[in-house]
């Protein structure tokens, strides 16, 4: 994608977009793989489902798909649709048509992480304790943690799968059950985590307002410490040449080519937005990243240029998720208010 943040437009106005009221918080909001419809998981139950294309006619509002809160969404790697999870212990697929099917029941678990792995299908999920893995219809079981699950991610290939607890990372060989999990451990509780896009590290957010990164091959770790507030939201640009991190005024990204941070300063640019990053997302191919703060305002930033600009101005409701097409031109956005956001950023 071809963007010039120095172009005089993008200060000049605001990027079309469609904005509907969503009447829920939103806790996660995705594309689908083939990127035509975008999703949104609302607090009271509903996934709303809108055409990718703002100027698309609206779809009607989905009807309710789980019995409380849904909690994680993420674009279905093996169809056209969903995988949703709620806080009814439900683990559900959701064809572009809305309809659904039931992947796995849990009752008295919430599912509240998710992740997709587009190459081989696979969906990663977390109820308490316990991990699950499903694909082709089957679904693996890996667990129990010592505590619950606070965050999951495929490795790069789809091999395995991490997964954040108190006391650090468990990695997990997803064809070979029996086989050992691998520990990374560090003391307190990681909340956050985000394998690399290129394989090499595993990064968690702590309870402790700092982030902890591992070196796979070595199993060495470092830990980058002063945010003002916990780490919740990380973010690899697409060549893993920086990770990006929430909790700061600005954007902030941590060099991990040639060396790795260990003795430098993170990288920091863009206006100072109000407040703090409450969520970032590095474009999925180019160098840009969206951040959306605690007080509703979005930006977007270049870390070619060090610039960046406002692309919807705070409106006191955090933004709560945010989600990249994977052409990289549109970007869904939602709001702990209830706001359903869709921009086009072609100018």
């Amino acid at each position: 994608m071809k963007l010039d943040l120095s172009n005089p437009a993008w200060r000049q106005s605001l990027p079309p977009g469609r904005s509907i009221a969503g009447d829920a918080p939103v806790a996660a909001c995705a594309f689908s793989i083939d990127g035509s419809i975008v999703g949104f998981a609302l607090g009271d139950g509903r996934v709303r489902l809108l055409p990718a294309d703002i100027h698309a006619a609206e779809t009607p509002a989905a009807d309710p798909v789980h019995d409380g809160a849904v909690l994680a969404l993420v674009g279905d790697p093996a169809g056209d649709g969903f995988v949703s999870g709620g806080d009814d212990g439900r683990l559900l697929r959701i064809g572009a048509d809305g309809g659904t099917v039931e992947l796995i029941n849990q009752k008295g678990r919430w599912f509240e992480h998710l992740a997709a792995h587009k190459a081989t299908g696979a969906v990663a999920a977390s109820a308490g304790k316990t991990a699950f893995v499903v694909k082709g219809g089957e679904a693996k079981e890996f667990g129990p943690h010592q505590s619950t699950v606070a965050g999951i991610d495929f490795s790069k290939d789809g091999s395995r799968i991490a997964c954040a607890h108190y006391g650090g990372v468990t990695v997990w060989s997803i064809g070979q059950v029996a086989l050992p999990p691998r520990r990374f451990a560090w003391r307190g509780s990681h909340i956050a985590l985000k394998w690399s896009t290129d394989g090499k590290f595993i990064a968690t957010g702590t309870q402790e307002n700092d982030i902890h990164v591992w070196r796979m091959a070595q199993a060495t770790d470092m830990r980058m410490q002063g945010y003002p507030a916990k780490v919740k939201s990380l973010s690899w640009t697409a060549d893993a040449r920086f990770l990006y991190t929430s909790s700061q005024p600005v954007f902030t990204a941590w060099p991990f080519s040639g060396k790795g941070p260990e003795g430098k300063p993170p990288l920091q640019f863009g206006e100072e937005g109000a407040g703090l990053l409450s969520v970032v997302a590095a474009h999925p191919a180019a160098e840009f990243v969206a951040g959306g703060y605690d007080s509703g305002e979005l930006q977007l930033g270049d870390i070619k240029t060090k610039r960046s600009v406002v692309l919807k101005m705070a409106d006191g409701s955090a933004i709560t998720c945010l989600a990249w097409s994977p052409d990289g031109v549109r970007l869904a956005v939602g709001n702990d208010a209830g706001t359903l956001l869709v921009l086009d950023l072609r100018r």
